[in-house]
């Protein structure tokens, strides 16, 4: 249970699946499909869907590379928050809107699974509420040629830490695309 008093309820959280962050990221397709499965799962349950779009100096508003990719469209209803920072909550209304939906649990799945997927829920994790990456829902481009180590293994190794991720009063997770409950 999230430390966040009259919370009750489960958001489906994602992530910057915008064209130019996983465009040529390993397991693009499948990846996004498990997240369009999860759209439509939590819109089919009446749970809220709250999109997040990121922007800087390489994805600049409104270009293409700045624009979600095109399987998955977000309706109007749905609120989207925009950010420049990795954690989905800094210099954001999130918070604000999460509130304004009674949200106390996130169901999270996008892009990159080794800044703003990272950031994001670790974020949230410390802002007290309960969260559950889904592990074959994430993904991040190839940063090998920096030193880091490949993108399969980067994802491993997120889904590894996080499902024994642990805090007084808050639950974090990993689970499938299938495996995905959006009750608490």
């Amino acid at each position: 249970m999230s430390t966040l008093p009259d919370r009750p309820n489960t958001a489906l959280v994602v992530i910057d699946v915008q064209q130019g962050v996983v465009g040529e990221a390993p397991g693009r397709d499948e990846v996004v499909g498990n997240i369009s499965a999860l759209v439509e799962r939590a819109r089919g349950a009446g749970v809220p869907v709250v999109w997040v779009q990121h922007s800087d100096e390489e994805l600049v508003q409104g270009s293409d590379a700045w624009q979600y990719v095109p399987e998955l469209v977000r309706q109007q209803s749905e609120p989207l928050v925009h950010k420049s920072y990795g954690d989905s909550f800094e210099g954001t209304d999130l918070s604000d809107v999460l509130a304004d939906l009674a949200v106390g649990r996130l169901v999270v799945a996008g892009a990159e699974s080794d800044a703003c997927i990272r950031s994001t829920i670790h974020g949230a994790f410390t802002r007290g509420y309960d969260v559950t990456l889904v592990g074959d829902a994430h993904t991040a481009g190839d940063k090998t040629a920096w030193g880091a180590p490949p993108v399969e293994q980067v994802i491993a190794h997120t889904n590894l830490y996080w499902q024994f991720q642990a805090a007084p009063g808050r639950t974090a997770g990993v689970v499938e695309t299938t495996d995905v409950s959006f009750r608490g």
